[in-house]
């Protein structure tokens, strides 16, 4: 019998894993799978994403004939007189709006509706201001008013030229955008390192790309957070449930009232049976005159009335900070103001959305804004690439494909994984094409280990 001197020493319990030791391989095995299977998605959105920030200066160069004046003169023509040499040089259109510049070199642009060009794009009449000579007329594209070029990487970015279906890529890129961000955060953080802002020296092979690809990570990751926020707001499947959480927020962006008060109805305000007669119109002049008097300036869109019964709409579209964004509804008949529209009185979030939208364009801080952008996008395509460089260094053998990180590490913390599980569900609900394709990731998963098994 052994005194107790003698008894061998109790084996110490095991330690229970950390929920982060449980969830560290689960992250790093989807960060592998988004990466290979989405990387090649946010690749052309990133590339697409880099040309179209920098078309804006670009677009200036290859038009600056049409944007701009031979000379500048002292007082600009009447706009009447400016819409008319735009209307009477191509006849086959009908004045839809016009939109004036607060640039004393910058052409006005008359924007026609013409019936041979496809749906949503105009026709835009370049016409000097001081001798309403007609410098040319170029397709414009959307509220932006892109030109040819713009337009072309524009929908390149949105649809690769394929139209309603190609929007499914950049959705899914989207959607997987953030996720791959927050991901790639949490990993970046969850280990100890020298340094997290700059990639380590003296590394080599997939250390090295490792250190870079986190680095350049961290410094990008609050910006493609944000891409990926506004970038969502135009999408097919994920736009629809936005739209819906904003109109429960309130959160919508209200629109100018252009009703009048007359129409139909109108008649029946007097006694006598005869209506009266209706206004002779006061014309684009005085009706400038009226949006200038109620604070409208800056570059200005003039959009005609749609009918009986309707106002002219004056808007400032100057999206550069400081904005200038407020609209107001002029009477054609009489040019009093009947209804105002200031940007300082939309909800919080009509803000926010018009912000980050105008953000992600390129627009709010000028070529700053257009820079910064670039330079996100050179960083995303240089991730993508280090992170693919990864996957070749782990490849088993010269013949092999990368291989995926362990699977089955999540069981270790059954708790944390079920909740995790739960939330992919209510955001796979919100964002339809992210939860689709982790569903395949998945399955592909669970079947390529049966395989394996078998």
């Amino acid at each position: 019998m052994l005194s107790e001197t003698e008894r061998p020493p109790t084996a110490a319990p095991t330690a229970a894993p950390s929920t982060w030791a449980g969830l560290r391989p689960l992250l790093l095995r989807l960060h592998f799978y988004a990466g290979i299977l989405i990387a090649p998605f946010l690749l052309v959105a990133a590339v697409s994403g880099l040309l179209y920030a920098g078309s804006y200066q670009i677009e200036r160069f290859v038009y600056a004939d049409q944007l701009t004046v031979s000379r500048v003169g002292g007082t600009a023509l009447p706009l009447s007189r400016q819409i008319e040499a735009a209307t009477a040089a191509h006849p086959d259109g009908t004045f839809a709006l016009v939109r004036t510049s607060d640039d004393p070199a910058a052409t006005t642009q008359v924007l026609l509706n013409v019936p041979t060009l496809d749906e949503g794009l105009k026709l835009a009449v370049f016409v000097d201001p001081y001798t309403a000579e007609v410098r040319g007329a170029l397709e414009s594209y959307g509220s932006s008013g892109a030109l040819p070029f713009r337009a072309w990487l524009s929908k390149l970015h949105a649809n690769l030229q394929l139209g309603e279906p190609g929007r499914i890529y950049s959705e899914l890129a989207a959607s997987w955008l953030w996720v791959v961000v927050l991901g790639g955060l949490a990993l970046w953080f969850g280990r100890r390192r020298k340094r997290y802002a700059r990639p380590e020296g003296g590394l080599t092979g997939r250390r090295r790309a490792l250190s870079w690809h986190g680095a350049i990570g961290l410094w990008a990751a609050v910006g493609l957070l944000g891409l990926s926020a506004t970038g969502l707001t135009w999408s097919t499947y994920a736009g629809e449930h936005i739209d819906g959480l904003r109109t429960s927020l309130s959160w919508t962006t209200p629109a100018l009232s252009t009703a009048t008060g007359g129409g139909d109805h109108s008649a029946h305000e007097g006694h006598a049976g005869t209506p009266a007669a209706p206004a002779a119109p006061v014309g684009v002049d005085r009706v400038m005159a009226a949006a200038t008097a109620a604070g409208i300036d800056g570059p200005v869109e003039l959009v005609p009335p749609k009918g009986a019964g309707s106002a002219y709409a004056v808007k400032e579209i100057d999206k550069q900070w400081p904005v200038r964004l407020d609209q107001v509804a002029v009477d054609p008949g009489t040019g009093a103001v009947t209804s105002e529209l200031r940007f300082a009185d939309h909800p919080l979030g009509a803000k926010l959305t018009r912000f980050g939208i105008d953000l992600h364009m390129g627009v709010t801080f000028g070529l700053a804004n257009q820079l910064a952008l670039i330079a996100l996008a050179a960083g995303l395509v240089a991730m993508t690439l280090l992170g693919y460089r990864m996957w070749w260094h782990r490849r088993p053998g010269p013949r092999a494909f990368g291989r995926p990180y362990p699977a089955g590490a999540w069981r270790q913390s059954p708790k944390a994984a079920a909740a995790l599980a739960g939330c992919a569900v209510a955001v796979g609900w919100f964002l339809p094409l992210l939860g689709i394709s982790l569903a395949a990731f998945l399955t592909v998963d669970v079947l390529l280990g049966l395989r394996k098994k078998s």
